[in-house]
């Protein structure tokens, strides 16, 4: 019988032929296939009807609330996310802190690895030849970089980096923890051992499902309780940092260190993930992340992420469920093209500014300043058409790092040249920077309302009680959108 061209097309197409079942295939394995098969379909089958079951309710029920988390990376859009989730379940954190307690080992593995790299570089300053070579060169060279008077190191120092050197072994143990198999980060670890390479801060893409993957190497699905952790376990990253604390202590004390530190400007105290002063607490043999180690936790994400929670309280208290969508988005330059698709239909946008950043640049963009960033997101966020109709909270955030910042002495007027000769303290800086970032709203949308907050998203108290206002905010409107209030 003649093969149709219709047979043979679909034959040669490729989907067909690696969908197809073997050709040796013996009736028992046909019978498990298809077994397999029919079960594949009902999960399917079984997910498809839940989400329009879904869908059902949501058109059924009063419209969900969605807030959209923007800022630039490091403004603490992934910190407010917990506190949502702290606020909708206290004990938000529990099944996740075996996860947290990795990330947390690895934030203070990275900030004792980071000034371990500024010994050796200030070590080999101080053996390079000198730079005094200006007979060497011609008038139209040009000008030689000055090297940077460090302080001098002692064998001390250098003795305490070779015995710190097993964390840097930690460190890519961590990383191959926390990162999927085949992430691109993963390829680039080189021998710990053999060399000290930089630090690199790791991301993971929001939606990878990272915290279950991590708990399912560790061969649980909760970390509960102490019980649930395997404290005898060899190769548990505790180990080696309990073993190594009293020289990380050491290393972090040590004023000579703090004024190679100062040359450099290099504050770890001011960056999240920041635990070196709490080294015999996250070090001890039994640690496990409390709900403030969990908001200080530093772990870059990538993408976008939803979460969703059933809020159980209502405008001024009032007992009344409402579902809430909150958004977080990468904050990264390159990512900010995946912004615009969640404007729409969106209750509002939080804000965050980090405005203790105002000596800092972008780490994409060097030639820009953090702070002129955030001014220019503003502005691209408040000008945006799609947006006419969307609340907006702006959280000027980290201000507890700025008073800390200006108190030390670092003038604000350095760095934003407008500020003037304004005094350097704390009331003066934020009541110029709130005005500033309301001259852009006024300028580029006038006659629109936004609410506005100091925050350091890290003081769960505080920001629990802004969240609050802003939930109550946020359900009177959308009362009044829906016709339910006036």
């Amino acid at each position: 019988m003649p093969t149709s061209k219709r047979q043979r097309v679909s034959e040669d197409d490729p989907l067909t032929r690696a969908i197809a079942p073997p050709s040796y295939e013996t009736p028992a394995e046909r019978d498990n296939r298809l077994a397999i098969e029919q079960e594949a379909k009902r999960v399917s089958d079984a997910i498809d009807e839940e989400l329009n079951r879904q869908r059902i309710s949501e058109k059924k029920g009063p419209k969900a609330i969605k807030i959209l988390l923007l800022g630039q990376s490091e403004s603490g859009k992934s910190t407010t996310l917990k506190n949502f989730q702290l606020m909708n379940s206290p004990k938000a954190f529990r099944s996740e802190r075996a996860s947290w307690r990795a990330v947390i080992q690895l934030n203070v593995v990275q900030s004792i690895h980071a000034i371990l790299d500024l010994i050796s570089k200030a070590h080999s300053s101080a053996h390079s030849p000198s730079t005094s070579i200006s007979h060497l060169t011609s008038p139209s060279s040009p000008p030689i970089t000055p090297l940077k008077e460090y302080p001098p190191l002692n064998a001390e120092h250098l003795k305490l980096k070779m015995r710190l050197a097993p964390l840097l072994q930690v460190e890519a143990a961590l990383m191959k923890k926390l990162l999927p198999h085949g992430h691109v980060q993963l390829s680039k670890l080189a021998n710990p051992a053999q060399s000290l390479p930089l630090p690199q801060e790791i991301s993971v893409n929001s939606s990878a499902g990272w915290k279950s993957t991590f708990n399912r190497l560790m061969g649980r699905n909760s970390c509960d309780s102490a019980d649930l952790i395997d404290w005898a376990d060899p190769d548990d990253p505790g180990v080696v940092l309990n073993a190594c604390a009293d020289d990380m202590k050491r290393l972090w004390t040590d004023p000579i260190i703090k004024k190679l530190m100062d040359v450099e400007k290099m504050r770890p105290e001011e960056m999240a993930g920041f635990f070196l002063d709490a080294l015999d607490r996250v070090t001890s043999p039994r640690y496990i992340p409390t709900d403030d180690d969990v908001l200080r936790a530093r772990l870059k994400t990538l993408g976008v992420s939803e979460h969703r929670f059933t809020m159980k309280r209502g405008p001024m208290g009032s007992p009344m469920s409402h579902d809430w969508r909150v958004f977080d988005v990468g904050g990264q330059r390159s990512l900010r093209a995946a912004w615009v698709p969640y404007f729409d239909d969106m209750n509002a946008i939080i804000f965050l500014a980090p405005i203790s950043c105002f000596d800092q640049v972008l780490q994409e963009d060097p030639s820009v300043n953090r702070l002129a960033d955030s001014f220019l997101l503003w502005k691209a966020i408040v000008s945006n058409p799609l947006l006419k109709k969307t609340e907006l909270i702006l959280f000027l955030n980290k201000c507890d790092i700025l008073r800390a910042k200006l108190a030390s002495g670092i003038r604000l007027a350095d760095y934003i040249v407008s500020y003037g000769s304004r005094p350097n303290d704390f009331e003066s800086a934020s009541q110029y920077l709130k005005k500033k970032f309301a001259g852009l709203l006024k300028e580029h949308s006038p006659e629109r309302l936004y609410y506005f907050h100091l925050t350091s998203v890290t003081d769960t108290k505080s920001t629990t009680y802004i969240l609050e206002n802003v939930q109550d905010v946020l359900v009177r409107d959308n009362l009044k959108r829906s016709a339910l209030v006036t």
